[in-house]
């Protein structure tokens, strides 16, 4: 329900019970006239056909035609910025494209298989644990697409739900997101800070990795505390140079793709972001993907890109702010994407 007084003209009531719409204005949005607002129309183009509706119909198509110092006014002219809220305050954190060591046949050196998701696994419902499928519940089924040399990068990349497998001689395969266990993610990071493994100043997931492989045995344990269990499928069609594949089956982008709750954020949706924290950010982005632990209006996950350095800097982020999504100026409301599961 809209927040009585807050009534946004001609926009469709909101998908979540007690979400309140309130319409902002562009020169109300910190910092939007020093964006790189061609940037942000790249990205936006790109997945901009997956909206429903005939108003996102209309703007995906005149998108198009827009010229590079054109963006901003395409913008503003055609979108109105609206603030979400549930009550709950913005929070936003990062993920990334982890980047693995891996072979395409098990040895001493990479010993931990990377399943495919199995026929038989169930439509619905939770299915084997992340304990049961590691004790041996898959063995002998030919289920491997690979092997990964270390268990907890194997962990972290299922939490992130893509990456890259560095094979021997150079090569590297992409692999994605194929399904899950039915299980529901469990941070281990909530549960080291609740045991008082780790302090609330050094719980990054850097501080969650170190700690795990300081602690070999009780780690593989903490582990599967987290029954979710993911399957991969590998990627043969993507580019080296792209980013890993979003919700919307397009390449996300680091620095503009934006993982949502499409209860909330239509997926496709430019959306702005004033992040506070140690690096603040102030950015238009596009909500093009979502993740099992992103729920709530003011919550989402910044894409940092691949690798160990994008790493680190998705890890350091947990942040308060607010994000302003860009809903069309000539009246169309929320219009959430069925949105496949995923793992981030």
């Amino acid at each position: 329900m809209m927040r009585s007084g807050s009534a946004v003209s001609g926009l469709a009531a909101p998908p979540l019970r007690g979400l309140q719409l309130t319409p902002v204005g562009f020169a109300d949005l910190d910092g939007w006239a020093d964006d790189d607002h061609a940037e942000a129309l790249r990205v936006f183009r790109a997945t901009c056909g997956a909206l429903n509706g005939p108003a996102w119909a209309r703007l995906a198509r005149l998108s198009q035609g827009v010229g590079t110092s054109e963006a901003r006014t395409f913008f503003e002219r055609n979108f109105r910025p609206v603030l979400m809220q549930d009550g709950e305050d913005g929070l936003f954190t990062g993920y990334f494209e982890p980047e693995i060591e891996g072979d395409l046949a098990p040895s001493e050196r990479c010993p931990v298989p990377i399943y495919r998701l199995p026929p038989d696994r169930p439509a619905s419902g939770p299915w084997f644990t992340r304990s049961e499928i590691e004790a041996g519940a898959l063995d002998g089924r030919g289920l491997e697409i690979a092997w990964a040399r270390d268990p907890i990068d194997l962990f972290f990349l299922q939490v992130q739900g893509s990456g890259r497998l560095r094979l021997p001689g150079g090569k590297v395969m992409r692999i994605g997101y194929a399904g899950s266990n039915g299980h529901p993610y469990r941070s281990i990071g909530r549960a080291l800070l609740d045991r008082g493994a780790l302090s609330p100043e050094r719980s990054t997931a850097e501080d969650v990795r170190t700690w795990l492989r300081a602690h070999p045995e009780e780690g593989a344990s903490v582990m599967r505390i987290n029954a979710s269990y993911v399957f991969f499928r590998e990627l043969v069609d993507l580019s080296a140079d792209a980013g890993p594949l979003g919700t919307l089956g397009q390449p996300v982008t680091a620095g503009r793709t934006l993982a949502v709750d499409p209860g909330c954020v239509p997926l496709g949706a430019p959306v702005w972001i004033e992040m506070q924290g140690p690096e603040p950010l102030r950015r238009l982005m596009v909500a093009q993907d979502t993740g099992s632990a992103i729920k709530g209006a003011q919550r989402a996950d910044i894409f940092f890109g691949t690798g160990v350095e994008a790493g680190r800097k998705a890890g350091r982020v947990r942040n308060g702010g607010r994000m302003v999504v860009l809903l069309p100026a000539d009246g169309e409301g929320p219009a959430p994407v069925s949105a496949a599961a995923d793992a981030s």
